[in-house]
């Protein structure tokens, strides 16, 4: 299927199957959903700077080189056409482990299947594709194999000419979404939304501000889930971007005069651990608004998922509920842009001097209040273990409160669960949870810790 001045679709078959690194594989035949993988071929263009990027957001890109390419995205519909919501989401697939992984998917699965939306996952960064070092991994400098080194057979024949051609390459595999057509399923979406989670959502970051300007609202909005200090670095031909780059180590917002709705959800582990993105928190405005989840970790333990017990951060790590939160926030974002409805405004998370300020017990005050921090028995915290490796740094931590101090909180398990429960039902009313995951919240909560 050729869509014109994009790309080429075939569908991708043989070797060892789809292949994502997704820390919560899905049951896609027990929701009535069917996966496919096509390679993505065209000719796409990077971008210059005609500017300087300054901390506003309001860069000024341009076209410069164009190369060919063969990428692969991975669709996820309903298997019958008439259960399609009309929602596509098109999500940045995330290397940082050096692998592509569906972190957006894998936090917002349930809202995506039960709606019937379009998931589409696109593989637009060079090592996802190709392989190379590794930015970002529970080991340092390691290398990865890419598609092309993990699955021969299957992806041999994919190429990828640089980071720096990604933001193009995600924009024809868009438009190709936005077409609709029979190899998506049906009829074209009446809402397309594009999504990206820590190092995808830094690409969201150079995106909007500098590449949505030239595209004219091909996306209807932008979820960005635990954006760091900067953007991703418009990186020459046949280089990763990197994430230690003077891009993305300097503090750029997201710029005020976007046309197109964003929303932004934040961890408390993303204000000042390794991503440090207190220092480009922004002021809501009429298109750009920010969530900030308070006991919340860059990663955790839904995250993570079978691997969170083997990880030897020091500590367990975070299991903060974030992801009911995201859940919501996608919702959010989908009746803003439907709809016109304004996303509920976010309490920030309270800071002095750069750092989280915290109640007596060591969690943080302000922000969005999820049951296990507004009614705890252990502590939440962005703030990790000892172990140093980059990803225990992203984990944050969860300890206990001592016997006594649950004691001192709770007289009885009846008294718990009531401040629970309320907790549960007031976060709905606010609309940071849905209705639809009240049980999944409740399932948080730990009586036998009490009494």
């Amino acid at each position: 299927m050729t869509v014109a001045g994009s790309l080429d679709l075939a569908e991708l078959t043989g070797g060892r199957g789809v292949y994502i690194a997704s820390p919560v594989p899905a049951d896609l035949a027990g929701v009535g959903y069917v996966e496919q993988e096509f390679t993505a071929t065209g000719t796409a263009t990077a971008y210059r700077s005609a500017g300087p990027l300054g901390a506003d957001g309001r860069w000024s890109f341009e076209p410069a080189d164009t190369a060919p390419y063969r990428t692969r995205i991975v669709v996820r519909r309903p298997a019958a056409a008439a259960d399609l919501s009309g929602v596509a989401i098109v999500e940045w697939l995330n290397v940082s482990s050096g692998h592509d992984s569906d972190t957006g998917w894998a936090a917002g699965h349930e809202e995506i299947t039960r709606r019937g939306h379009l998931w589409v996952g696109v593989s637009a960064q060079l090592i996802g594709v190709a392989g190379g070092p590794v930015t970002a991994s529970t080991i340092e400098g390691s290398e990865a194999p890419g598609l092309v080194g993990t699955d021969p057979e299957r992806y041999g024949a994919l190429v990828h000419p640089g980071d720096g051609f990604a933001f193009d390459i995600f924009t024809q595999a868009a438009r190709v979404v936005r077409t609709g057509g029979d190899l998506l399923g049906g009829a074209a979406p009446s809402v397309l939304l594009a999504w990206g989670q820590s190092q995808s959502a830094y690409a969201l970051v150079t995106y909007v501000n500098g590449v949505e300007p030239l595209v004219h609202g091909l996306f209807d909005g932008y979820l960005l889930h635990s954006r760091g200090l900067g953007a991703l670095n418009l990186a020459a031909p046949g280089t990763p971007a990197g994430l230690q780059e003077l891009a993305a180590t300097s503090p750029v917002v997201i710029r005020t005069d976007t046309a197109t709705p964003v929303l932004m959800v934040q961890a408390e582990g993303d204000l000042n651990q390794v991503l440090h993105s207190l220092g480009s928190r922004q002021d809501d405005g009429e298109k750009v608004r920010t969530w900030e989840v308070a006991g919340a970790a860059h990663a955790d333990r839904h995250t993570v998922g079978a691997f969170a017990d083997l990880l030897g951060c020091g500590v367990a790590i975070n299991d903060a509920p974030t992801h009911v939160v995201i859940k919501a926030a996608l919702r959010a974002l989908e009746a803003w842009v439907r709809d016109g409805i304004e996303p509920a405004m976010s309490p920030r998370i309270e800071t002095a001097g750069g750092d989280v300020v915290r109640d007596d017990d060591g969690i943080a005050r302000g922000g969005i209040r999820v049951p296990p921090v507004e009614v705890p028995v252990d502590v939440l915290s962005g703030i990790p273990g000892p172990n140093p490796s980059l990803i225990c740094q992203l984990l944050g931590s969860t300890v206990p409160l001592p016997a006594e101090r649950v004691a001192a909180l709770y007289p009885s398990r009846d008294e718990y669960l009531a401040r629970f429960t309320a907790s549960v039902d007031r976060l709905v009313s606010l609309g940071f949870a849905l209705a639809e995951d009240r049980d999944a919240l409740l399932g948080y909560a730990q009586p036998d810790r009490v009494g």
